[in-house]
């Protein structure tokens, strides 16, 4: 068997879960799942989870361990700028950093950053060249 090119599951290590999951609540995100340290969101086809980072470090066998963040970005697109622009002040009133305003960009489309509570960076683009389903999910031209 070989590995499956797909992700079902995102955990971002966090240093305090309940402002975390206010910061997210904020957004209008709710949890589908919760457990003791863990809470579970139910994303289009996959989760995404918030893990406490001692509690993460010792789930990954690194126990005393000192997580940070990764260099890495999530994203969320959206079909257009208006929708990049009210994501990213949604975000931003709920307590996230600005780390770059949304913005015409290089590669033909419009995109800004913020950071959650804990730093994990999220971008908000519309990419003219990847068009939305009705529900918002993306499949990348010719993978179709």
């Amino acid at each position: 068997m070989t590995n499956p090119q797909r992700v079902t599951l995102i955990t971002l290590g966090v240093a305090d879960l309940d402002r975390s999951k206010a910061f997210y609540g904020a957004l209008g995100w709710v949890p589908a799942e919760e457990q003791e340290g863990v809470a579970f969101y139910q994303m289009q086809g996959m989760a995404l989870g918030l893990f406490g980072k001692a509690a993460l470090a010792e789930d990954q066998g690194r126990g005393g361990a000192e997580l940070g963040t990764g260099a890495m970005t999530l994203a969320q697109n959206f079909a257009t700028e208006a929708e990049v622009d009210d994501a990213f002040d949604a975000a931003v009133a709920a307590g996230a950093k600005v780390l770059k305003r949304p913005e015409k960009v290089f590669w033909g489309g419009y995109s800004g950053y913020y950071a959650d509570p804990d730093g994990h960076v999220w971008e908000v683009a519309m990419n003219p060249f990847w068009p939305l389903g009705e529900d918002g999910s993306l499949t990348l031209p010719g993978a179709g």
